[in-house]
């Protein structure tokens, strides 16, 4: 294949990661031509209600797959937190690349740390997993919903509307805002969304030749830590109508999986920890699952 279409969302932080992605296709391949084929989705589109409300974070792939069926891209790159946890046929994740910086970032103009907020602050988050957590260690909070790109986030916070906000780290980092990160919310003490920080390649199964060419900027440990959380997802049939936290970590040729499940409500939280061999990541994540199961995490699912 001489040149490749790549679908992507029209978002600043989409195209990022897609010009990352063509970056290193062409690194990888000299005299390969790539070119991006931006589409807006309806996830993008509909921002006065909740992902939840408006059916989840499917909505960021629908219009992408449809090109990709309709022969106007070849591939699509998502984050790979949007993806939802089984893609429909004929579609498969070809390609995980190197993970970025996993966790949430806190965020504020006039406040050094979560515990620093004064009582009944203003914190803004669409993310039940988000809330869940900032329930649990500050019930006090009035949590608001946040919808938007980054830098629509971000100026909503400029602009008074929050006291802080929480977002993810490598997306501030990715869109040149790391200064803006007052405190790295991370594990053990903080779970960030499963797969978040990494970046996945969506192509149609039978393009092997595609495969081939993607091939090159696959990241097997990412892709290990990745399948260990999105197995235990999927093993709690979570999505983002359910506040579902998961981080798992690379010791040698053992795997390490932290799994929460919450309560968006009233900051109940079930918490779960295993380790097992990292060449079964699948069966990794299938027992953190079950443990937080026989805990009781059904209730919350």
């Amino acid at each position: 294949m001489e040149r490749i279409r790549i679908a992507t969302r029209k978002s600043p932080l989409a195209l990022w990661q897609t010009e990352h992605v063509a970056a290193r296709l062409q690194q990888a391949h000299p005299g390969i031509e790539v070119s991006l084929v931006p589409m807006s989705t309806r996830g993008d589109d509909v921002l006065d209600r909740s992902l939840a409300a408006i059916g989840g974070k499917g909505l960021f792939l629908k219009e992408l797959e449809l090109a990709m069926l309709r022969g106007e891209a070849d591939c699509a790159v998502h984050s790979l937190k949007d993806v939802p946890m089984e893609l429909d046929e004929p579609f498969v994740l070809s390609t995980i690349l190197e993970r970025a910086d996993h966790a949430d970032a806190f965020i504020s103009n006039q406040h050094a740390s979560l515990d620093a907020l004064p009582h009944g602050a203003r914190v803004g988050t669409s993310s039940l997993r988000r809330q869940a957590q900032l329930r649990a260690r500050r019930p006090d909070l009035q949590l608001l919903d946040l919808r938007g790109n980054v830098n629509t986030r971000l100026a909503k916070l400029d602009a008074g509307d929050y006291d802080a906000i929480v977002l993810a780290c490598a997306g501030l980092q990715r869109l040149g805002f790391e200064q803006r990160i007052r405190v790295r919310l991370d594990a053990p003490g903080w779970l960030p969304a499963p797969a978040q920080g990494a970046i996945a390649i969506e192509c149609r199964q039978g393009d092997a030749a595609l495969h081939e060419l993607f091939a090159a900027l696959d990241h097997a440990s990412t892709r290990n830590c990745v399948e260990a959380e999105r197995a235990m997802n999927r093993a709690l049939h979570g999505s983002c109508h359910v506040p579902v936290a998961a981080h798992a970590r690379l010791q040698g040729d053992r795997l390490q999986l932290a799994g929460l499940v919450g309560s968006a409500t009233d900051g109940r939280m079930l918490r779960a920890d295993r380790e097992g061999p990292a060449a079964l990541p699948e069966a990794l994540g299938q027992a953190v699952a079950e443990d937080l199961l026989a805990l009781g995490a059904g209730e919350f699912l």
